[in-house]
């Protein structure tokens, strides 16, 4: 298995548990907090999972470049994703239709998930320490 197809599976995975999450989530939200819990449970698990694809897309284009572009589209995007969720929660936060437990709950539980999605598909790819490299041909006796 190489690096693409590992950051391909956790952005599969990823989709999945947002889906699933979505809908309990949102049934949950619903449950406590009528429309305005379900609302707010789909927005913190469509902001878990933009930031989780967010990180998935740029090690997917940056494994193509050299490591010191490589540490520069990984830093870039890790920046990006702060400003973007900072300024999202500040707009989000005095909305009539956000329930803050909810939202908080939703946030939470997709972090944790996308993070476990992560550890597992890269424990699992058995990546070597140089995945794509040619080793030379073996000696001629």
């Amino acid at each position: 298995m190489n690096a693409r197809s590992i950051f391909t599976k956790i952005l599969t995975y990823t989709g999945l548990l947002a889906l699933v999450i979505a809908v309990v989530g949102g049934g949950l939200g619903f449950a406590y907090a009528g429309t305005d819990g379900l609302w707010s449970a789909l927005v913190g698990v469509a902001l878990a999972v933009v930031f989780a694809g967010i990180t998935a897309a740029s090690m997917l284009i940056a494994i193509r470049f050299r490591l010191a572009a490589f540490f520069g589209i990984v830093m870039g995007a890790w920046l990006l994703k702060l400003v973007i969720f900072v300024v999202l929660l500040v707009l989000v936060k005095d909305q009539p239709f956000v329930n803050d437990l909810v939202l908080f709950l939703a946030l939470v539980v997709s972090i944790v998930g996308t993070l476990a999605i992560d550890a597992l598909v890269v424990v699992r790819g058995r990546l070597g320490n140089v995945s794509d490299a040619v080793l030379p041909p073996a000696p001629q006796d």
